[in-house]
C-alpha cells in the first residue's frame, strides 16, 4: 500500500513541475481527483483516480482500486487490487470534457477460489482452495465527463480489457462506473 501512495505522490509531483503553455494559462485547472462511487457502493471497492489534463482534447491518469471486503460476491468478486494507468482523448468543443475514449493498462491481483470435488459430485465438505494471482490487462473504455464552472466533476464510463499473462481464471477485466471529484 505504501508503494501505491508513493507512486501517486510521485505522479502528482512530476506533473506539477511541467512547463506552462498557452492552454495552461487559458485553463489553469489541470488536475483532477475522483472517487468511483458505484464501485464503492456495489462492490465495496475504493477506486481513486488522479488525472492530469494535457490539452483541450487529451489527458493521462492513474486509478488505484483496493477492496474493503474480501467476501463480496458478484462480478469480478475475486479482484482485491488494481493499478490502472490510462490515456483519454475527448471529442467535444469544451475543454477536456464531454465524450471520450480511453486506452488503459491494468495490473491487478486477487484470489482464485477452487472447489474440491469428491466422487464426481460438487459436495464441498467444507474445503476450498484459494490461490493468489497477479495479471496484466490491456483494454479500452468509453464514457462522458462533465465539469462545472467551479470544478466539480462527474463522469460515467465503461470498458473492457483482456488479460495477457494468463495467471488468473479471468480472461477479461471490466472497468467502469460513476465517479465524482474535483478539478483544480
Amino acid at each position: 500500500m505504501k508503494n501505491i501512495v508513493l507512486v501517486f505522490i510521485l505522479l502528482m509531483t512530476l506533473t506539477s513541475f511541467s512547463q506552462e503553455n498557452k492552454s495552461d494559462v487559458d485553463n489553469p485547472n489541470q488536475n483532477e481527483l475522483r472517487i468511483n462511487m458505484s464501485n464503492l457502493i456495489a462492490f465495496k471497492w475504493v477506486d481513486l483516480s488522479y488525472e492530469r489534463v494535457l490539452n483541450e482534447e487529451s489527458s493521462i491518469g492513474v486509478s488505484t482500486l483496493f477492496t474493503l471486503d474480501n467476501e463480496t460476491d458478484g462480478l469480478d468478486e475475486n479482484r482485491t487490487f488494481s493499478f490502472t494507468p490510462y490515456y483519454r482523448h475527448f471529442f467535444s468543443k469544451k475543454y477536456a470534457q464531454g465524450f471520450f475514449v480511453e486506452a488503459f493498462g491494468m495490473l491487478h491481483s486477487g484470489r482464485d477460489e477452487y472447489y474440491v470435488y469428491y466422487n464426481g459430485t460438487t459436495e464441498l465438505n467444507g474445503s476450498t482452495n484459494d490461490e493468489k494471482y497477479t495479471d496484466f490487462a490491456l483494454g479500452i473504455s468509453a464514457g462522458a465527463k462533465f465539469v462545472t464552472k467551479r470544478g466539480f466533476v462527474a463522469e460515467l464510463y465503461l470498458g473492457i480489457g483482456r488479460d495477457l499473462l494468463d495467471k488468473s481464471d479471468l480472461e477479461v477485466v471490466g472497468r467502469g462506473g460513476l465517479s465524482i471529484g474535483y478539478r483544480f
